[in-house]
């Protein structure tokens, strides 16, 4: 029996799993419920199982009967504040939250993942770590399992780590997609005060107005990024949020304006930080006014490793053929926390393509929409490549 046709052996169990996750979604670093359902789906088989300290964290340790590495598998397990409108049997029942971004599907894989690996426990050739983490959506979850000893709980830090990512459009459903080097964005933020000293708006030369400057800010962030920065290590910065004044005839004390910065590599990204502060400063300056800017790091860059990547593909293929497995050419600019696991540990970020039948990728709502729907069919394939990735890694030795 192939992992495969184990995997499909058990697959309504996961899809179980998965809709009574998506059922009651939960946001950030603590997820008790949440918790409590991978617990319980992971009762009775032969884990070391630890809970976090200070967020709602499941590690797993899997010891193969034969000695080897360590392999790293994890899925996130936060929702988002989304109410949902897919009017589906399980849709959330917690107003103002919703698993948008298919991390129910994530955790009910890797608990698939885990009773696979476990009826394999006598011919793995080492150990297995299931990370169940909270708080991937922008509280930093994976950064806070390291620092309660994530990469230690095996007693030696692993050799690689594989995460998978379901997408409910761009990927027909089925089809995996990676690629070698930077695969997602590093995600941080401009916050800018701008400066100025209000007065009537029929007498600017009497005050001091931030409005003008703060505009030309906004203007010279952009000529940065296609002046300043190579376009073959591009950066993106878009100001969502720019606010000033009251009423129209006023001129205000000051302006604000905040700002996503999105980068590719730490050498981009570090030089981002200083040229854009300094350019938010100097133009404040020019026009006599002052500036108040911070650089606030988000996620760093998602940064797979060359040959855990290729591995990955090329176990996609082995097991699904080669027509299932895409290399993307171009990384995705969002942001992801499992960048911190990468930061420490060679490996690969996987997508998995979720979208539901007759519905085309490319038009599909995408993930974080209050409308995504991701296609439970995917299920046992993602908990059979998990499996399928630690047993052939730690097999390599």
């Amino acid at each position: 029996m192939t992992t495969r046709d184990d995997a499909a052996a058990i697959a309504d169990e996961v899809r179980q799993l998965r809709h009574d996750i998506h059922r009651e979604p939960e946001i950030g670093l603590d997820l008790p419920k949440t918790q409590r359902k991978v617990l319980a789906a992971l009762d009775g088989l032969p884990l070391e199982i630890a809970i976090g300290r200070e967020l709602t964290s499941v590690t797993a340790v899997l010891r193969g009967g034969k000695p080897g590495p360590v392999v790293l598998l994890r899925a996130d397990m936060d929702a988002l504040p989304v109410t949902e409108e897919t009017g589906l049997p399980y849709a959330s029942r917690i107003g103002g939250a919703m698993h948008a971004c298919g991390h129910d599907l994530h955790t009910a894989m890797l608990v698939g993942a885990a009773r696979l690996l476990c009826g394999r426990r006598d011919e793995l050739g080492g150990t297995v770590v299931f990370m169940f983490q909270p708080g991937e959506e922008g509280c930093h979850g994976a950064r806070q399992m390291i620092t309660e000893g994530l990469l230690e709980a095996a007693g030696e830090r692993p050799a690689a780590a594989y995460a998978l990512h379901v997408a409910s459009y761009e990927l027909p459903a089925g089809t995996f997609s990676t690629r070698p080097g930077p695969i997602l964005a590093a995600a941080d933020f401009i916050d800018v005060t701008v400066q100025g000293r209000g007065g009537h708006a029929s007498a600017p030369h009497l005050g001091a107005d931030p409005v003008p400057v703060a505009c030309e800010i906004v203007t010279a962030l952009q000529t940065m990024v296609t002046r300043r920065f190579d376009v073959f290590d591009p950066v993106v910065i878009t100001v969502g949020s720019l606010h000033a004044g009251t009423v129209r005839n006023v001129i205000p004390d000051e302006a604000r304006l905040e700002a996503t910065a999105r980068s590719f590599s730490e050498e981009a990204r570090n030089r981002l930080e200083v040229e854009s502060v300094r350019l938010v400063r100097d133009i404040a300056l020019a026009h006599g006014l002052q500036a108040d800017a911070q650089y606030l790091r988000g996620y760093p860059v998602t940064l797979n490793d060359p040959a855990e990547a290729a591995f990955a593909t090329a176990t996609v293929s082995d097991m699904f053929g080669g027509g299932r497995a895409r290399t993307r050419a171009h990384p995705l600019t969002g942001g992801e926390d499992f960048s911190y696991v990468l930061q420490q540990v060679p490996g690969a970020f996987v997508f998995l393509g979720a979208c539901p039948p007759g519905t085309d990728p490319q038009t599909a709502p995408s993930n974080h929409s209050a409308v995504a729907v991701f296609d439970d069919c995917v299920l046992a394939d993602g908990a059979a490549l998990y499996a399928e990735l630690a047993l052939r890694r730690l097999a390599r030795g």
